[in-house]
């Protein structure tokens, strides 16, 4: 009987049901992921914008070329002001026990009068 008819039935056909229950199982799976994915999504994409905001407020930007940092709005008038006050305090309360400078002097005393130079 090697030729002829085998002696076990054909099994029997699957029923639809069976064939569409793992199509459905993929569907299902494919759709949570889709839906985790979306939403891990749209949590990336409130974060960076609400970070966007407030390194705006700071004058931070990023742009396609990269990022920009603004500088806020100093008058030249105070800041010439305020390193001028700067240097006249570090002046005004600088002391220099042994110093006596040719070009000013602040006790009105006269310098020495120099030695001639030893031949």
């Amino acid at each position: 009987m090697a030729w002829g008819s085998s002696s076990k039935p054909p099994p029997p056909q699957a029923s639809a049901l069976s064939k569409i229950v793992p199509l459905v199982v993929l569907v299902l799976v494919l759709g949570a992921f889709a839906f985790v994915g979306y939403h891990i999504y749209a949590v990336m994409n409130s974060i960076a914008d609400t970070t966007n905001k407030k390194l705006e407020k700071k004058n931070v930007t990023f742009t396609k070329d990269g990022m920009k940092v603004g500088v806020k709005e100093v008058k030249t008038e105070r800041y010439v002001d305020s390193t001028q006050s700067v240097l006249v305090k570090a002046w005004n309360y600088s002391t220099w026990p042994a110093y006596k400078s040719r070009l000013w002097n602040k006790d009105n005393k006269e310098p020495a009068a120099a030695e001639p130079r030893k031949s």
